[in-house]
């Protein structure tokens, strides 16, 4: 699922609702509340908000400009194993240093370094005559950046929140995070049309003034003081995770149902070859996705999921390959941003109930290391599933390539079934 970036979380529930926080007062109403009771946590969202907002605008444009001069699935799959190997190298280092070092500075550091990456590409998409590898070199930068930031990310949720807030902060975290993924696209693909290099000079400054925004906030991000050596520390967080098949058959689930069904990396070539819509198009095709994760997300943060966790996640799963397998059949613009918008929807019911599954059971002085783990799970099934999408669609056609996406990604969540049994019997988050 699409670019699908989760969170951490431990939380209480019963069969009737939310267990009372620690004050002894009961968790009611939505993000207000979360926000007044954690000030910090808002700082968080700005600057989550402001980071995501510019790397979607950079990665729409850098689509379609690679599109757009090379006419080749194929190149677009490229631009996303680039920004993969980089973050599949140093996740783990990445999660070893979240787990050592102060997680903000962390952050400010890797979206700085995104910054660097916007212009450089500014620079390349304004000089049409380069070769086109020039324009997918710097997207390595934002991998290298991405191993370090979305472990920091991910892990200090819930340092800003009390624990029987988690849920809600996650399922808030997501909207937030898809609503700037339907900004992004959307105001990306209309810049574009003001010249190829804009829309990564406003990405480049988003991402400086999120830096701002992040250093608002008071709470420590320091974490506890680690054991043992580096090396073992890097390791922990994949015998961690392998240790919990309920953590690790959810993980993994996400992983290769993406792998298989991300037609996001395709939609540039069905923007333009299949709908005939152009880059406004790609813009509201790119948006469709996150709007409905958006609405999924904010249902969500006031309805968190309580019971039969394990169905859930299964069949979230299959509904989104369904979706998948319908939008290669659409031809019609209205269609398929409906079904794009079912699969963000889908996909955010997921993202939730993993990211609170694996961040709940996690203690804090590893939440770097396993964040890293579960960072290169979707890393792989984001980036290397859009290498996976060009490669086939190069062999087999683009609207093929995304039915056999769909159809595998059904194929996974009924595997899964079978073989994580734990993980279909999944009754409540946290026992």
């Amino acid at each position: 699922m699409p670019i699908s970036t989760p969170g951490a979380r431990r939380v209480h529930f019963t069969g009737h609702g939310l267990i009372p926080d620690h004050s002894g007062t009961a968790l009611n109403g939505g993000g207000t509340g979360l926000l007044r009771r954690h000030p910090d946590f808002g700082f968080f969202l700005a600057g989550r908000f402001l980071s995501s907002l510019s790397l979607s605008m950079l990665t729409v444009a850098t689509g379609w400009v690679v599109y757009d001069r090379t006419h080749s699935p194929l190149d677009l799959g490229l631009a996303g194993l680039f920004q993969f190997l980089p973050a599949f190298v140093l996740g783990l280092p990445g999660g070893a240093a979240a787990d050592r070092v102060d997680r903000r500075r962390l952050m400010v550091l890797a979206l700085l370094l995104d910054a660097v990456a916007a212009l450089l590409l500014s620079l390349a998409a304004a000089a049409p005559h380069l070769p086109v590898w020039l324009l997918i070199a710097p997207v390595v930068l934002v991998g290298v950046a991405r191993a370090f930031l979305a472990p920091a990310m991910q892990s200090i949720v819930p340092r800003l929140v009390s624990d029987a807030d988690l849920p809600r902060a996650f399922a808030l975290n997501g909207s937030v995070f898809q609503t700037a993924t339907i900004c992004g696209p959307a105001i990306g693909g209309f810049l574009i049309l003001a010249g190829p290099a804009v829309p990564f000079r406003f990405a480049g400054m988003g991402l400086l003034v999120s830096v701002l925004a992040l250093g608002l906030m008071r709470t420590s991000l320091l974490p506890p003081p680690p054991t043992g050596s580096r090396w073992e520390g890097v390791l922990d967080g994949w015998r961690f995770i392998w240790a919990r098949p309920v953590v690790l058959g959810a993980i993994s689930l996400d992983l290769f149902a993406v792998l298989l069904g991300g037609a996001t990396a395709l939609l540039p070539a069905v923007a333009r070859d299949v709908l005939h819509c152009g880059p406004q198009g790609l813009g509201i095709l790119r948006s469709a996705s996150a709007a409905g994760a958006t609405v999924s997300g904010l249902w969500l943060s006031r309805h968190p999921p309580r019971v039969r966790c394990g169905p859930l996640i299964l069949g979230s799963v299959g509904a989104y390959g369904l979706c998948t397998a319908g939008f290669a059949f659409s031809h019609v613009m209205i269609l398929s941003v409906v079904l794009l918008a079912a699969m963000g929807a889908f996909d955010m019911v997921s993202v939730v109930i993993r990211s609170t599954l694996v961040q709940g059971r996690t203690p804090d002085s590893m939440r770097g290391r396993v964040s890293a783990v579960n960072m290169l799970f979707i890393g792989a099934s984001n980036e290397l599933g859009e290498f996976e999408s060009g490669l086939t669609a190069a062999g087999m056609g683009v609207v093929p390539a995304i039915l056999f996406g769909g159809l595998g990604s059904i194929a996974v969540a009924m595997g899964w079934a079978k073989i994580f049994p734990d993980l279909r019997r999944l009754d409540r988050i946290q026992d």
